[in-house]
């Protein structure tokens, strides 16, 4: 826990004075401090790179703390919040709004565009595949086919993506492929307090079930026999899981590995399974590795920034095969 909250009192810093434009540290404490600095400097560091930090921490712990309940749900080492496939329908919300509509539509009488209608229209598609799959669970008996029907939501949704891609302009392929590639850059700062408040609230919604959780860790017959209602349990879950996971897609694209990579991580520092120790420090992880991830994808100089979706990879990949090599060892 400890090591954990140190690294976070690093990278955070660390992601304020990383960018594509080079500022002093003095000149970034100036600007936060609220001293005299420059316009350019309190532009970048207040509307831009806070807000990029704050995000990145967020979307972090979420995506962690959804995939640790996702690995204790199914009882699989290898899932993760991709699996049921919410990201493939906040991707399709985005192919939408991006391949369908070309980036702007009317709503409710009033013109939507840009980053608005691409977050509204993933987060609604996220949504509406997240109910379908908390139905799916009231009907359905048993994880496994449960998980069945969430990889086929996400094979469908899929195709109907691609089908979009082929029927749709070069320019718009080309936003929707930028827009998968994720970007912590997503959400502005008038709205970072609504972002940071939502991903609160539903960790927190999360941090309360963490007892059933860890009766969920001995199977489901385990756990009923210790009072937990496993259905309705496994459907909360799910809800919250989702809600978080659709959240983070819509803002920031699909960011793949922090939800597969951080729980074992957590589990290789604590030598435990104990939720109530592993919710916190997987939270903590998640953001530090989305931290990470955000000061490596900025490359020196003025170069550029390079994609999430180029770094998460590798990060998460080292750790799932180490996983897979020390369970044949």
């Amino acid at each position: 826990m400890k090591i954990s909250f140190l690294l976070l009192l690093l990278l955070f810093p660390l992601a304020l004075l990383t960018g594509s434009v080079s500022l002093p540290a003095a000149e970034v404490w100036q600007v936060l401090c609220g001293h005299e600095a420059t316009d350019t400097a309190r532009f970048i560091v207040l509307d831009y790179r806070v807000p990029q930090a704050l995000t990145a921490v967020c979307s972090g712990a979420a995506l962690a703390v959804s995939g640790l309940v996702m690995q204790t749900l199914f009882a699989n080492p290898l899932a993760d919040p991709s699996l049921l496939g919410v990201n493939s329908g906040a991707s399709l919300g985005a192919a939408v709004a991006l391949l369908l509509c070309g980036g702007t539509a009317a709503i409710a009488g009033m013109q939507a565009g840009g980053i608005v209608l691409t977050v509204l229209m993933a987060m609604l598609s996220a949504m509406a595949v997240m109910l379908l799959l908390v139905l799916c669970s009231m009907w359905l008996r048993g994880r496994l086919a449960l998980l069945v029907a969430g990889v086929m939501i996400g094979f469908a949704l899929s195709a109907v993506i691609s089908l979009l891609s082929f029927f749709a302009t070069a320019e718009g392929v080309r936003s929707f492929v930028v827009w998968g590639m994720g970007d912590f850059g997503g959400v502005s700062r008038a709205h970072i307090p609504y972002y940071c408040l939502g991903v609160v609230c539903l960790l927190g919604g999360v941090w309360l079930m963490a007892r059933p959780l860890n009766a969920l860790l001995l199977g489901s017959d385990y756990a009923a026999n210790l009072g937990v209602h496993v259905r309705r349990c496994r459907t909360v879950l799910l809800l919250l899981t989702g809600m978080l996971t659709a959240l983070v897609t819509a803002f920031c694209g699909p960011i793949l590995f922090i939800g597969l990579a951080v729980p074992h991580i957590a589990r290789l520092l604590l030598h435990s399974s104990d939720h109530s120790r592993m919710l916190p420090v997987t939270a903590l992880m998640g953001a530090n590795v989305a931290l990470l991830a955000l000061v490596l994808s900025h490359l020196p100089g003025e170069r550029g920034v390079l994609p999430l979706a180029a770094i998460t990879p590798l990060i998460g990949v080292p750790v799932v095969l180490t996983l897979l090599l020390r369970k044949q060892s």
